[in-house]
């Protein structure tokens, strides 16, 4: 007999790297093959706009949650209830209600983090009490060994489970791009935000071009703590115009072309609520060389000197200084992309996702 699992997790819209992965255990046939599923969506925002804002609808939509979850806990009676439970902040507040009440129907709970920062509310007396009512007893879902420090606190290591995100892949070689470009051409691929390493590689530009190093780098996503005319006019004053572009947003078959185009992936993030970054693995997919930092579970994607590098965080010189070595190596890139294909097919597909996940809900079910 089936599992029954109440799925509650984020799903597009907005697009986002947790909704995209709420998207994919939704859709996977192979989960809903071996469990008799559920599925409530934990959004309450339906723009990127509306993250971390309140308003009239957000709380009209997250009294529909609540009453559809009671109804489901009532009438599907799952034996376990998985949840995307935001770590901090308003989201969590939100969501330990709706991990309550599952409490309440004496459910068995799973935490699934796409996102940390536990340990940074736990010195906070309300914080802490919620902590403490909604770990007790629950099991949690880390994306890698790296991000145990975050719950420590509250879950022992028997109640923790390992499961690395993977996505699909889309790679493919576009008949109308040219893949071989006279200039190596870098690509940053996220939103304009500041903590995602922006600055860091502009810097890191500045020293390569006094340095005579030749390359191009695009620059693409939405506009973030930084628009696009700030980060233009910041791009003038290092007087890199004819190195460095701004593409905006990019999707779907905008976005294959800008990967197969590029010739080394960027992505030196410091960002508080980084864990797993979704377009590493994209990049991995593209066989591309990859340059990033040991933030979260970065280290468990990139392997060191095999797939790319990584580096020590807001530090434009040591970026500068892997990106020359790359841009001057072409054999090098072609290596290391080749390795990162590989590993992206062991480990890191949409597959090998739902495995792994199906291996740890049926753990929890029989075990917990």
């Amino acid at each position: 007999m089936k599992g029954r699992i109440l799925f509650i997790l984020h799903m597009p819209p907005p697009v986002h790297g947790a909704a995209m992965i709420g998207q994919y255990i939704k859709e996977s046939k192979f989960i809903n093959e071996n469990f008799e599923c559920s599925y409530l969506n934990l959004g309450t925002s339906i723009s990127v706009d509306e993250i971390g804002k309140g308003g009239f609808s957000k709380l009209k939509r997250f009294i529909i949650l609540l009453w559809r979850t009671i109804f489901i806990l009532g009438s599907f009676k799952p034996e376990v209830v998985y949840l995307t439970l935001t770590a901090n902040g308003a989201g969590f507040y939100k969501d330990a209600i709706v991990a309550c009440v599952a409490k309440l129907f004496g459910k068995k709970i799973v935490y699934h983090f796409h996102n940390k920062g536990v340990s940074t509310r736990q010195e906070k007396w309300i914080d802490n009490i919620l902590y403490k009512i909604v770990f007790r007893n629950a099991s949690v879902i880390l994306l890698s060994k790296h991000l145990y420090y975050d719950v420590k606190k509250y879950v022992t290591l028997d109640k923790v489970h390992y499961c690395p995100n993977g996505i699909p892949s889309v790679a493919k070689l576009n008949d109308d791009v040219e893949i071989k470009n006279e200039i190596p051409q870098l690509l940053f691929l996220s939103n304009l935000i500041i903590s995602k390493g922006i600055l860091v590689v502009l810097k890191a530009c500045k020293i390569l071009k006094e340095n005579n190093v030749s390359f191009t780098c695009l620059f693409v996503g939405g506009e973030g703590d930084m628009n696009a005319q700030e980060f233009n006019q910041k791009v003038k004053n290092l007087g890199l115009e004819n190195e460095i572009k701004y593409g905006g947003r990019k999707y779907g078959k905008d976005k294959e072309v800008v990967y197969n185009r590029a010739d080394i992936f960027v992505l030196p993030t410091f960002y508080e609520n980084e864990c797993f970054p979704l377009v590493l693995l994209e990049a991995m997919d593209f066989e591309l060389s990859i340059i990033s930092t040991t933030e979260a579970g970065i280290p468990d994607i990139i392997e060191d000197g095999i797939t790319g590098f990584l580096i020590p965080k807001q530090n434009e010189i040591v970026l500068a200084e892997k990106l020359e070595i790359l841009l001057k190596d072409e054999k090098l890139r072609k290596i290391m992309g080749e390795n990162g294909k590989k590993r992206f097919a062991s480990n890191f597909t949409i597959e090998a996702f739902e495995k792994r996940l199906t291996t740890v809900l049926e753990e929890i079910l029989v075990n917990e």
